[in-house]
This record gives C-alpha cells, sequence and structure tokens, in this order.
C-alpha cells in the first residue's frame, strides 16, 4: 500500500474539494461563532447598520451563517445553503461596503472588500450551480 493516494484513489478526489469548501465557509464559521460567543456585540453590530430589531436579526444571521455553512460543507442540500450565503453576502456588502460613500483610505479599504465579497457571492453561486446540475457519475 502506498503512503500517499495515487490520483486513481478515491480519498485522492474527495479530499481537496471537501477542504475548499471549509475553507469557502470559514469566514460564516468564524462569524457566526463569534456572534453566538458575544450575543450583544452581535446585537450591537446590527443596531450599528441600521438594522431593527437588533437582537432578531442577530439571532438568525447566526442560525443562517452557522447552518447554512454546515449544508455546504456536508453535502446536505448543498445548494440550498450556498444560494443562502450568497443573498446574504450580497445585502451585507452592500450594507457594510459603501465605498462610494467614503474617500480616501477608507474608500480603499470598503471598495477592496466589497469586490472581494462580491467574489465570494460569485463562489457561491457556482457550488450551488455545481451541485444542481452535476452529472451522476461526479461523486
Amino acid at each position: 500500500m502506498a503512503a500517499f493516494p495515487t490520483r486513481s484513489d478515491p480519498a485522492w478526489k474527495a479530499w481537496p474539494p471537501r477542504l475548499a469548501l471549509l475553507l469557502l465557509c470559514s469566514a460564516y464559521l468564524q462569524g457566526g461563532w463569534i456572534k453566538a460567543v458575544d450575543f450583544g456585540a452581535a446585537v450591537a453590530e446590527m443596531a450599528h447598520f441600521g438594522l431593527a430589531p437588533a437582537a432578531p436579526l442577530a439571532a438568525a444571521t447566526i442560525a443562517l451563517e452557522l447552518g447554512a455553512s454546515v449544508m455546504v460543507i456536508t453535502g446536505l442540500w448543498r445548494w440550498l445553503g450556498a444560494l443562502a450565503l450568497a443573498g446574504f453576502t450580497l445585502m451585507a456588502t452592500f450594507l457594510a461596503n459603501r465605498f462610494w460613500e467614503a474617500s480616501g483610505a477608507e474608500r480603499f479599504a470598503l471598495e477592496n472588500a466589497f469586490f472581494e465579497h462580491l467574489g465570494l457571492v460569485g463562489a457561491f453561486v457556482l457550488v450551488a450551480w455545481h451541485d444542481l446540475f452535476k452529472r451522476p457519475h461526479d461523486d
């Protein structure tokens, strides 16, 4: 038995996509966990962005970030979890990264964050697309 998997070994094909999905969801797992551990700060964040009622929205955000991430990583309705995170990220991006209202260094940072988050939206749409339209033998 070889020490490392070969390209024909199913384990070789399975771990890179699983790792990629974990990495794609890592910010949402971390964010959901931190919000759950410090719920007061999560509520304050909602209020900072003018969202009300802040506490229920913070709870819903935690549930979405953690629940949809688990769906994406495990494959249980992966397409739905990916689309939920795409929609959430798109809304949050327009709410929190309004670079067009800023100037100087703040504008630079917000604009970078805005387009990085659009990249995440695209990645989640691609995950959903792949999950919905994969061929039966792709697993």
